[in-house]
Formats: structure tokens, C-alpha cells, sequence
């Protein structure tokens, strides 16, 4: 799929899985520091989804 796609499009791709990554990341150290179980839960279950868009975006470099 990804001969279909310019190179800027793979450029800025890459760049919006990256930062996926990053996000993913950054929810589950704060989300390892919270205090609050509500709080945790929720910061846990967007990291998640982080990751979850970062895999459906990765289909498209393939």
C-alpha cells in the first residue's frame, strides 16, 4: 500500500506513528505515577489506544 502513497504522505505518516509511539509512552509513565485508580485506569486505557492507532497506522507503510 505504501507505493500508493507520495513521499511527503510516507514522511508525515512516519511522523504521526512516531508520535503515537511518543504519546503511548508518555500516558503510561504518567499513568504509572497516578495516584488516583480512576485516574490510572483511564491514563492506561489511552495508551492503549495510542498504540492500538499506531498499529492500524503502521498497515499502511506495508
Amino acid at each position: 500500500m505504501a507505493e500508493s502513497l507520495t513521499q511527503t504522505e510516507l514522511e508525515n505518516l512516519r511522523q504521526i506513528i512516531g508520535e503515537h509511539g511518543m504519546i503511548a509512552n508518555k500516558l503510561e509513565t504518567y499513568a504509572h505515577s497516578a495516584m488516583c485508580p480512576e485516574l490510572k485506569s483511564m491514563l492506561q486505557q489511552d495508551a492503549q489506544s495510542a498504540r492500538q492507532a499506531q498499529q492500524q497506522l503502521l498497515t499502511y507503510l506495508q
